[in-house]
């Protein structure tokens, strides 16, 4: 009998280490979480697993934690999905986001250089590196020109994967994920603020929804199948970077329409823009190529843009009901 592969994912507690996990465990993986000892972080995304995932200690600040829990866990697969990830927290504090974001990155692979190169390595990569984009729709090969301090270092920590992977011969991938959503989304996102406003407003706990641009265009996909494709990269024969998007674009405003709709509701009368949410730079226009994942990986979304707005908005009025009959 074969032996379990262990997988390491930093960032588990979040929307995609979540759906990693879940996948992870329904491939036989063993799963080991590392959350930071300081961590303030709720876990309430992987509450259903904690009793068959493993959770460690370790730090993306921290080189000596980093390699002593690669040697202690020695996983055959590490998925690094930590990281200061919300974009307009990236302009409050931009250098606490370059030591996640950017030079967290390093380090993991700096530990995995010292125990062991055969350990498979994934990056999280985003979209937000396009930034203001050089071409459209943007390719693996398709320049950055990241407009926010996020971006910068989401550009930092793909390039160091693309040296550590060419200079030590590690197996070392970037996912360069498009927006991906679902109800584990944290509110503080656009997607999920709308949908909790929109739940809010059909149970009376609130009268409008204040957001920003409404005309920025964004690849909205859903992050159970995205982690998937994280999966897949790892399990090909050679390391190789991937755009991983839906390969369509929608407006902030179309989504707030079929969100509002899902609800009975008509968006207009309760959405106000808000030049407070207006970005400094701003990302107008972002829409990814997947022909390559879905050539090589055989890799396809399997959820529309309209069965996402859907089951989020379904979820967050099912959460909030209880609030209303207060």
């Amino acid at each position: 009998m074969l032996a379990k592969k262990t997988a390491l994912i930093t960032g588990i507690t979040g929307q995609d280490g979540s759906y990693l996990a879940e996948l992870l465990l329904d491939e036989g993986y063993r799963v080991v979480g590392m959350t930071r000892r300081t961590s303030t972080e709720v876990h309430e995304r992987i509450e259903h697993l904690v009793d068959r995932i493993e959770i460690v200690s370790g730090d993306l600040l921290d080189q000596s934690s980093m390699t002593k829990l690669i040697d202690d866990v020695r996983p055959s697969e590490v998925y690094n999905l930590a990281a200061q990830s919300f974009v307009p927290t990236s302009w409050s504090q931009p250098v606490l986001t370059g030591e996640f974001t950017a030079l967290g990155v390093t380090r993991v692979l700096d530990a995995i250089r010292q125990v062991d190169t055969n350990i498979k390595f994934y990056q999280a990569s985003s979209s937000e590196m396009f930034g203001k984009v050089q071409e459209t729709p943007q390719r693996e090969e398709t320049p950055f020109y990241p407009r926010s301090p996020y971006g910068v270092a989401k550009v930092y920590g793909h390039w160091i994967t693309v040296n550590y992977r060419e200079s030590y011969d590690m197996f070392a991938v970037s996912g360069i994920l498009f927006n991906h959503e679902s109800e584990r989304r944290g509110k503080e996102f656009v997607t999920r603020k709308i949908t909790d406003g929109v739940a809010r407003i059909a149970l009376g706990l609130q009268k409008q929804l204040a957001l920003g641009n409404l005309d920025a265009k964004r690849d909205w996909g859903f992050a159970g199948d995205y982690v998937r494709a994280m999966w897949l990269m790892l399990q090909q024969a050679g390391p190789e970077d991937y755009v991983i998007a839906t390969g369509r674009t929608h407006t902030v405003r179309e989504f707030c329409r079929l969100a509002f709709a899902a609800a009975d509701l008509d968006y207009e009368r309760y959405v106000v823009e808000d030049a407070r949410f207006m970005r400094p730079a701003e990302v107008d226009l972002l829409i990814g190529d997947p022909s390559k994942a879905a050539r090589v990986l055989k890799w396809v979304p399997e959820t529309t843009f309209e069965q996402l707005i859907d089951r989020m908005v379904r979820a967050d009025i099912a959460r909030l009901r209880p609030l209303a009959s207060v």
